[in-house]
């Protein structure tokens, strides 16, 4: 393959190449190597689909019905630009006998139209509205690798991870907020094979573009009585929104803007060196430089010195966690909750506000009990290993994917059922960037 991207390039003889793919799909459900032809991309999302206990003749679990799924829907922001995934997929989907699906950053699949027929084909493996596609659900599948990866990717039948899907070819792209750029979710078209030809995968990246634009237009970057906003969850390089301009920051530079965002009063030179360095060899010249290029960066007059601050009040996405937190709103805290805060970071005082804020969230989490939240938490790839979420997920939403899970972890920790881990592997991974 010249684009491991693509599911099946022009030429290729589509029914050889599913033989091939059966073979290895078998292959790998049996004794756990891949053999070729499997593409990298998917070779990846099937170890990562059977790390999460997937097992090839699941099926997807719907968790959201009639007015829950009515009310989240309404104020998810993808709500938004549904009337342009209508014109621009709308027709194609229905001529072609395909399906247009919109998913959450979590795999949820919130809108499922297109060719009537099709659609009934695809409500008998659950691909319907409310069921969560996310690769740590059901496996390799377009939506929800898009959204595991944060890229466009096209699955083509027997690369999906369970058996009743691989009929099925789809593509799909991530869309992504046009201030923050974390990803809202993502558009996906489903249906025979004559999807997985290299067009399809641009035309859904193409919908997504045009989709994050309309966003942008709808919530423009920079609009009046908005200040700076910091967006550092689930990344490992914060990126600033200031005065109409989106500035991607170093991963030093971002530690330095967290830290500088959380003491509006400011903090001197030591006092950055010991929040910053573990190495106390580090000299103040080092961080001079640092806040020198950082200010150059900025622009004039948003970094003050003597002591390090910020000229202007600048909200970050940490701290609307902690406030939502703060007031009761587990909800709207859980749903800001991008990721861990800049998971590669090893900035001592970094470290100690990431597992602070998780901490804080997660239990909350499991002491109010609610299977959705829990659910995001333990399918999210900072949570896939949390065994604590995954116990109490258990306990409030028993089913068979979900027991196999928590069996398999507490196989995996050598943990007998029902007792605490020395360390859990939620707090471990914490520490670790999201796959």
């Amino acid at each position: 393959m010249t684009d491991p991207w693509v599911a099946l390039e022009p030429g290729a003889d589509p029914a050889e190449r599913v033989r091939a793919l059966r073979r290895a799909h078998e292959t790998f459900t049996t004794v756990g190597t891949v053999p070729r032809p499997v593409r990298s991309v998917v070779a990846e999302s099937w170890r990562r689909s059977a790390r999460a206990g997937v097992g090839p003749d699941g099926t997807a679990s719907v968790e959201l019905t009639d007015g829950d799924l009515g009310a989240y829907r309404a104020e998810h922001p993808l709500a938004r630009v549904m009337p342009l995934f209508r014109e621009l997929m709308g027709t194609f989907a229905a001529d072609g006998e395909h399906l247009l699906a919109v998913c959450d950053a979590h795999g949820r699949l919130l809108w499922v139209e297109g060719h009537a027929a099709t659609r009934r084909r695809a409500d008998r493996m659950n691909f319907v509205p409310g069921a969560r596609w996310s690769e740590t659900a059901v496996g390799t599948n377009a939506p929800g690798t898009a959204v595991a990866v944060d890229r466009p990717v096209q699955v083509f039948a027997a690369e999906h991870f369970i058996r009743r899907v691989q009929p099925w070819t789809c593509a799909a792209a991530p869309v992504h907020d046009p201030r923050t750029g974390r990803v809202l979710g993502a558009v996906d078209i489903t249906g025979g094979d004559g999807l997985a030809h290299p067009h399809s995968l641009g035309f859904v990246q193409a919908v997504a573009r045009a989709a994050e634009a309309q966003l942008a237009l709808l919530a423009p970057p920079g609009a009046a009585g908005e200040g700076p906003l910091l967006s550092a969850l689930g990344r490992d390089e914060a990126e600033l929104a200031v005065d109409g301009r989106r500035i991607r920051l170093s991963r030093r530079h971002s530690e330095i803007l967290v830290l500088l965002s959380r003491h509006p009063e400011g903090l001197s030179g030591d006092e950055l060196l010991c929040a910053l360095y573990a190495d106390e060899s580090v000299t103040p010249v080092t961080l001079r430089a640092e806040l020198a290029r950082l200010r150059r960066l900025l622009g004039p007059g948003l970094l003050a010195s003597r002591p390090y601050r910020l000229t202007a009040a600048v909200e970050s996405d940490v701290t609307v966690v902690e406030r939502r937190l703060e007031t009761g709103g587990l909800t709207a805290a859980a749903k800001a909750y991008a990721g861990p805060l800049l998971p590669g970071s090893q900035a001592p005082a970094i470290v100690r506000l990431r597992e602070r804020l998780a901490g804080a969230l997660r239990t909350a989490l499991i002491a109010h009990r609610d299977p959705d939240l829990l659910a995001d938490w333990a399918h999210a790839p900072w949570g896939e290993e949390d065994i604590e979420v995954w116990r109490a997920l258990a306990a409030v939403r028993p089913t068979a994917p979900v027991r196999a899970r928590l069996a398999a972890l507490e196989a995996e920790l050598g943990v007998p059922a029902g007792r605490a881990p020395a360390r859990t592997r939620g707090a471990t991974y914490l520490q670790r960037p999201p796959v």
